[in-house]
């Protein structure tokens, strides 16, 4: 195991290729990161490894330089395959390659599922691109279904968020993903906490791998400062509303468990007179791309999300992250206020637990070893606000259910479509059509 950073300063040191180091310079990537000092150097050397850092580490390019050493050394056709539990997080990944492949030439394809025409990707995926990063269902479609296409020549397999990879959701298409890929290869596991999911890997599939650990098991980083805040569920909603009041001027994300929660609160704080924007899997993958670019430009300065926005995206300016719901595991906290203190930031997140929350807080503490501060807050503020939140709540309410009875009746009218075309039919336009119509009702 490597849990210590070398006296590295410079990506030269480390061994990589001219035209990466050019790239660099001109991307100014000056200083790499613990997690890129530890995986580049073996990586160059052909090695299996197992990469452990906290979110905001550098794990995207300690694994992608590695690979573009390589493809520069052997230029060939697929060269590469980058496996991701989310769409973001997979065009997050491929624009990071061909930023710093992009001196070399390196051509990728995103092959991910939802709305994404199938036919376009299969003529990218003709195209013969070095590095393919795809989400598991839509590759192992392409793989069973589209003419010509496997990945028998790989040299290199990456999967990135690991232990969300090999969970129940995607584990069945890993698996079948592993028995048609070569078994001479080279595999990078990456991920924020290491599981027992992630280790049974190790012992099937790597050879000898190099265990690259810059964080415990459960761990955040020294920058983030956490709260909890105590408020009774039925005045949950209220307590967000008086929070968010309190940060007007900051960038926040608000974690919730439901999609349906995630769209009920964006179109409650949308009528209130808040700048925010849902994101959850019910959106088409157009308007969570046009979500994610809203909120990183600023035009919206709260992002309302499901945990699809917890695993890997790098959103440099968030201030704030908010538990509205508390996870469901330990882990999946780590990932969700991953998203802000990156990169040496400093970033603040606040836990919401009401009166049946008291047993997971306790846990969670636990597991970081260390206790949350209590977030100081005037619950009298909250109070005088419940009217106006409750009947902002009833308004929007109500619009949700005329738009699901008018999205099936439009349904039934239109041909059937199939099951990755329906996924994701939900408008993010919906919330700007109705808050106008119901505005003046609050």
């Amino acid at each position: 195991m490597i849990n210590q950073q070398h006296q590295v300063s410079t990506f030269s040191e480390l061994g990589l290729s001219e035209p990466l180091l050019k790239t660099l310079e001109q991307l100014n990537f000056t200083t790499p990161t613990p997690i890129q000092i530890e995986c580049i150097p073996p990586g160059i050397e052909g090695r299996d490894i197992i990469g452990i850092a906290p979110t905001g580490s550098g794990k995207t390019a300690a694994f992608v330089l590695p690979i573009l050493n390589h493809l520069w050394d052997n230029p060939q056709g697929m060269f590469a395959c980058v496996l991701a539990p989310t769409r973001e997080l997979a065009f997050q990944i491929a624009s990071q390659i061909d930023a710093l492949g992009s001196a070399m030439g390196a051509r990728t394809a995103v092959i991910v599922g939802g709305d994404e025409d199938r036919v376009k990707q299969a003529v990218m995926l003709a195209r013969k691109p070095h590095i393919v990063v795809a989400t598991p269902g839509r590759l192992l479609d392409h793989l069973k279904v589209t003419k010509g296409f496997n990945l028998r020549n790989i040299k290199f397999l990456i999967l990135d968020e690991a232990d969300r990879l090999l969970d129940s959701d995607f584990g069945v298409s890993v698996d079948e993903i592993l028995k048609v890929i070569p078994t001479e290869r080279t595999t990078y596991l990456f991920s924020a906490t290491l599981t027992d999911k992630v280790a049974k890997l190790q012992r099937a599939n790597l050879r000898n791998p190099v265990k690259v650990q810059v964080s415990t098991k459960y761990e955040t980083v020294d920058s983030l400062l956490q709260y909890y805040l105590l408020c009774p569920l039925v005045k949950k909603e209220a307590t967000l509303v008086s929070l968010l009041n309190s940060m007007a001027q900051n960038s926040i994300i608000i974690f919730v468990r439901t999609k349906e929660h995630c769209q009920r609160l964006a179109v409650i704080s949308r009528i209130l007179g808040f700048r925010s924007v849902p994101l959850h899997g019910d959106m088409s993958q157009s308007q969570r791309l046009g979500a994610l670019n809203q909120f990183k430009s600023e035009g919206s300065n709260i992002l309302i999300a499901t945990d699809i926005a917890s695993r890997g995206l790098d959103i440099p300016s968030v201030d704030v992250v908010i538990n509205f719901d508390c996870p469901t595991h330990s882990k999946d906290y780590i990932h969700r206020v991953g998203r802000t203190a990156r990169a040496g930031r400093s970033g603040k997140s606040i836990l919401m637990a009401s009166q049946y929350d008291i047993e997971f807080v306790q846990r969670l503490e636990k597991v970081l070893d260390k206790k949350l501060d209590l977030y100081p807050h005037d619950p009298e503020e909250a109070h005088l606000l419940r009217e106006r939140v409750d009947e902002a709540g009833r308004v929007a309410a109500n619009q949700l259910r005329e738009d699901k009875r008018a999205k099936g009746d439009a349904r039934r009218r239109r041909k059937p479509l199939s099951s990755g075309d329906r996924d994701g039919e939900e408008d993010l336009d919906e919330v700007n059509r109705f808050v106008m119509k119901k505005k003046r009702k609050v």
